[in-house]
């Protein structure tokens, strides 16, 4: 009897364990997700970031079982949007997708930035990365690296054109620049649309943009890829060699999407989101629309998405210092 009462009195001291943990959690953590979930693009409607967003949401809610609601707030260089994030929150109801801008550049770009991106955001999964390629009029003049190298080398040398100051087509000229060497000046735009149209015109010589915009005219002739920023050649354009290979140099630039969530989000929370999105970029209808895009995966672990996050502010560090740009 002594030991039965004994075992009784652990198994409930066990189970007032267990239910003590159960209760330490933050009472949302328990049941979710039990209401939409609000993924925050940190640019406007119809950008790259925007259509990737959609891509994952609409995945990622069949996963999840609820709705995901694509909330976007574009400003000052996606700080606005990706600020919300960070000081709302950490209950897994609102998430960002970042980017190269947001999560990388931003942190030395803007001289007094509204948010830590390392420290104020747990990752939940790299949805992928995606080159640039640096593009010319297709009609135009320069058929190659070594052409533009030259024209950089004449007279008053070559302009390249981008979205804005800091942005990663604006910081992959000048790291171009430092490698070809010569005359290039930036001529930053309002936006990347307006600088394609002027490098098509032949206003400025050359841009650093992504697939899904200058594929279209790089097949209808109207653009012409002289080279992909990234180490390897983007699946987008086999044919398209990389800058370093050009080169001989360590050119390795590219953009890339990672979906993340306040800090303090719970761990169950994390984990919920980590699988459900590991399982929506693993079907082949959302690495198709992906891809369509131009973005190429790379799965990742969150020690390695946080090693990661921490290389790139770092090399993105190097070029917005060395370009000058700077943001109050």
């Amino acid at each position: 009897m002594k030991t039965r009462l004994c075992l009784t009195r652990r198994d409930a001291l066990l189970s007032l364990g267990a239910a003590a943990g159960a209760l330490a959690l933050p009472a949302g953590a328990q049941t979710y997700p039990d209401r939409p979930v609000r993924l925050v693009v940190p640019f406007g409607a119809g950008t790259t970031t925007d259509i990737i967003s959609r891509v994952v949401g609409e995945g990622l809610g069949r996963e999840l079982g609820q709705s995901i609601v694509v909330d976007n707030r574009a400003g000052a260089g996606g700080t606005v949007g990706s600020n919300q994030v960070a000081k709302g929150a950490a209950d897994g109801y609102q998430l960002v997708m970042g980017t190269v801008g947001t999560h990388a550049i931003n942190a030395t770009l803007f001289r007094n930035l509204s948010y830590d991106p390392l420290k104020d955001f747990a990752p939940i999964a790299l949805v992928g990365y995606t080159p640039t390629f640096l593009v010319v009029a297709a009609d135009g003049p320069l058929k190659t690296l070594a052409d533009l190298k030259a024209k950089a080398a004449q007279g008053q040398g070559a302009t390249f054109a981008s979205a804005g100051n800091g942005t990663s087509g604006h910081l992959a000229g000048e790291l171009l620049k430092a490698r070809l060497g010569g005359q290039m000046l930036h001529v930053p735009y309002k936006e990347g649309g307006m600088a394609m149209n002027d490098v098509m015109t032949g206003r400025a010589d050359f841009m650093f943009y992504h697939p899904a915009a200058v594929l279209p005219h790089m097949q209808g002739g109207k653009l012409r890829a002289l080279g992909a920023s990234s180490a390897q050649r983007s699946a987008a354009a086999r044919d398209v060699p990389t800058i370093a290979e050009q080169t001989g140099s360590d050119f390795d630039l590219v953009a890339w999407f990672m979906l993340y969530a306040p800090a303090a989000t719970p761990a169950p929370v994390l984990a919920r989101l980590r699988q459900a999105t590991a399982a929506t970029l693993a079907k082949a209808e959302t690495a198709g629309k992906l891809a369509a895009q131009g973005v190429e995966q790379r799965p990742l672990g969150p020690d390695a998405m946080d090693a990661f996050a921490r290389s790139e502010v770092a090399k993105w560090a190097a070029l917005v210092r060395q370009s000058g740009a700077q943001v109050d």
